[in-house]
C-alpha cells in the first residue's frame, strides 16, 4: 500500500488509542484498574512543568522539575495501595507548589499556568476530601 493508506492506518491506530495514539491516564486506567489511572493523574500534572522547565532552558530547572515530578509518581506509585487521603494531600501539595511556583517565577514564562493549576488542585481536592469524609470507595 502507499504512502497515503499508511497514514490512514496510523490515524485510526491514533483514535483508537493505540501505538500510534496519545498517552492518556483513562485509557491505563481501564486496562489496570480504576485506582491506577485516578493516581496517574497526578503524576501527569506534575509532568507538565517539565516541559515548561526545558521551554525555559535552564538546566538547574529542569532538574528540579523532573525531581519534583519523579516525587509526584512515587507518591501515585505508593497511593495505588495506599490510603485515598494520600491523593487528596497530593493534590493540595501541588497546590502550594503551583503557589510557589506563582510566586517565585522559578520557571520563566509561566505566569498564567500556575495560579490555574493551583485552582484546579485545590478544587480537586476538596472534592476527593468530601467524597472519602462521605464514605465513598475508591478501590
Amino acid at each position: 500500500m502507499g504512502c497515503c493508506g499508511d497514514s490512514v492506518r496510523r490515524s485510526a491506530s491514533a483514535r483508537r488509542g493505540g501505538p500510534a495514539g496519545p498517552i492518556r491516564p483513562e485509557a491505563t486506567a481501564s486496562a489496570a484498574g480504576p485506582a491506577v489511572g485516578r493516581w496517574l493523574y497526578i503524576a501527569f500534572i506534575a509532568a507538565i512543568y517539565i516541559g515548561f522547565a526545558v521551554a525555559d532552558g535552564r538546566t538547574k530547572i529542569i532538574a528540579v522539575e523532573i525531581t519534583i515530578a519523579a516525587a509526584f509518581l512515587v507518591l501515585a506509585a505508593v497511593g495505588v495501595t495506599g490510603s485515598v487521603w494520600l491523593m487528596v494531600a497530593g493534590y493540595a501539595a501541588h497546590g502550594f507548589k503551583d503557589l510557589w511556583q506563582h510566586r517565585t517565577q522559578f520557571v520563566a514564562g509561566t505566569r498564567w499556568w500556575p495560579p490555574f493549576c493551583a485552582a484546579v488542585d485545590f478544587l480537586v481536592a476538596a472534592i476527593l476530601g468530601l467524597e472519602v469524609a462521605c464514605g465513598v470507595s475508591f478501590h
